[in-house]
């Protein structure tokens, strides 16, 4: 099966520091894949355009993507969450995510824009507060608003970056549902997380990076008895726990 995305030999440097050095991995249709570590947030600002690679090549399908805008990425398909979420605080919640369907959603009106993107917000369970101001949501609704917007675009690659952070347990088992109603949809998911527990229990693989570098591309099983993924990033009695969690 031919790659969804692939990334070879991606590398970024900001000043002196090495945010992203030398990784390469694909990812194929349908997989949920977490990713860890120290430069993940870097690295998904490269795939989706935010900034350019110093070094590589990436590949969305058969095209190179790597030297595209941002807007150009989203109109192909690829998708992505805030770890900060920042709606539009005055607009609605309807008109949030309407903006997301005519920006990048293919829907030729704002009718229709409209219409799917309530169909998205009744997905994400916020169609109660479709008229409410964006600044009025707890940040847990914040977080599934920043889905809706995300998934408005049509995407068939998303990649969610710390989704469930600030979230309590339950909102973050609510999120994992979410996420996997996504995913059964035919979506393919990246979810950038530092919390184990939700990379875990959401997905099939598991990237790890180590000040940039990529150490471990494996099952989550296999990550968390991975000696470089221990010292570099669980600790042995962290790996110990987590490794009851993985599948």
């Amino acid at each position: 099966m031919t790659a969804m995305l692939r990334l070879i030999n991606v590398s970024r440097r900001f000043g002196g520091l090495i945010a992203v050095n030398n990784v390469s991995f694909e990812l194929r249709a349908g997989e949920v894949v977490g990713l860890i570590g120290a430069g993940k947030t870097t690295l998904v600002n490269l795939i989706t355009g935010v900034h350019r690679a110093g070094a590589g090549e990436i590949w969305y399908g058969s095209e190179r993507i790597d030297r595209l805008p941002p807007d150009r990425i989203a109109r192909r398909g690829i998708a992505r969450t805030f770890q900060v979420v920042q709606p539009f605080p005055l607009m609605t919640v309807l008109e949030n995510v309407t903006g997301g369907a005519l920006f990048a959603g293919g829907v030729p009106t704002i009718r229709a824009a409209k219409e799917k993107a309530m169909e998205h917000l009744t997905f994400t369970g916020l169609s109660h507060l479709a008229e409410r101001p964006a600044s009025a949501l707890t940040l847990a609704n914040r977080k599934r608003l920043e889905l809706a917007k995300s998934l408005a675009t049509n995407p068939r690659l998303l990649l969610l970056d710390e989704v469930n952070a600030g979230l309590n347990a339950a909102e973050i088992d609510a999120a994992l549902d979410l996420i996997r109603a996504i995913a059964e949809r035919g979506i393919t998911i990246m979810l950038i997380e530092h919390v184990m527990k939700v990379v875990l229990k959401a997905t099939s693989r598991v990237l790890v990076l180590h000040h940039g570098e990529l150490i471990a591309d494996d099952t989550p099983g296999n990550v968390t008895r991975d000696p470089r993924v221990i010292e570099a990033y669980l600790g042995s009695k962290f790996a110990a726990r987590y490794g009851s969690l993985a599948p």
